[in-house]
């Protein structure tokens, strides 16, 4: 999966709204953006028109709706690839279906929208319900590498994160999701620690264990630059590993800024587990 940030805040710098710099020229960039990352071999685009790194702004209805909107028209007009919208909000997620979205991803789990649910089975679309705990009263900003979160309390961290997750599964469900509609997603650095998100990517099987696949998102994430000591746009190699580990430790959907570079990651780190796969007594 491809990051595609419609953002002018992005964590991670690659917000294309400041690449563009006039709002009108965003599909074209993103348009651009999207053929290489096709090209490199990314199977969805994820659109974002609003960024949840810690301390960030909101934004509002209307203008998340100007962001995405234009870009998935183009996406879906001119790539053959699938096209998932980052939202939490079911205005915008039933706005980018009707555009052609053909998934939501929702980094709230289908709790922060009551209406979300019913949109995603009216539509009979998959639906990505990721972890979350992120509380700004938790949140620690630093210039160099960025926000983090310190003093996030678990009782049990996997256990905890696989009971939530479950509970976001129900939602879904009781809204009439079905079944192979659902993606979970751990939530790598939404609410946790820098020491509870390498936990999590070790014990990430635990997660694959519920029987629904898995998506992780470790790209240029905080817990890489406060573990390494380098700020996003030189966290490439830790990306790397992280990437490589979740594939070893069950993920099925890699999300991803770099995709030429992770792309080659994701097949040889593939390839090994085939072939380890293939050999095993």
């Amino acid at each position: 999966m491809g990051i595609l940030n419609l953002t002018p805040d992005s964590f991670s710098g690659d917000g294309l709204l400041t690449q563009a710099r006039d709002p009108n020229r965003l599909p074209r960039i993103a348009l651009e953006m999207a053929r290489r990352f096709a090209v490199a071999g990314a199977d969805i685009l994820d659109v974002g028109g609003e960024s949840t790194r810690p301390g960030s702004q909101p934004v509002s209805l209307e203008e998340e709706l100007e962001r995405v909107l234009p870009v998935i028209r183009a996406l879906t007009r001119e790539i053959d690839i699938l096209v998932s919208v980052d939202t939490y909000k079911a205005e915008v997620a039933e706005a980018a279906l009707q555009a052609g979205a053909h998934i939501v991803n929702d980094v709230w789990g289908l709790r922060a929208d009551p209406r979300l649910a019913e949109v995603a089975a009216h539509y009979g679309v998959p639906v990505i319900l990721m972890h979350n705990r992120s509380s700004w009263v938790h949140a620690e900003v630093r210039e160099r590498l960025g926000g983090r979160y310190v003093d996030i309390p678990y009782e049990n961290l996997i256990e905890d994160i696989r009971q939530e997750l479950l509970e976001s599964v129900e939602i879904a469900r009781a809204a009439g999701i079905s079944e192979e509609h659902i993606i979970l997603d751990p939530g790598i650095g939404f609410g946790k620690t820098v020491e509870q998100n390498l936990e999590l990517i070790d014990r990430l099987g635990e997660i694959c264990a519920l029987g629904y696949p898995v998506l992780v998102g470790p790209s240029r994430k905080s817990f890489i630059g406060y573990t390494l000591d380098l700020p996003p746009e030189q966290r490439l190699e830790g990306t790397a590993a992280a990437v490589a580990v979740s594939i070893l430790r069950g993920a099925d959907i890699v999300r991803v800024h770099d995709v030429e570079f992770m792309a080659r990651v994701v097949r040889m780190t593939d390839a090994i587990l085939r072939h380890s796969t293939l050999t095993a007594p």
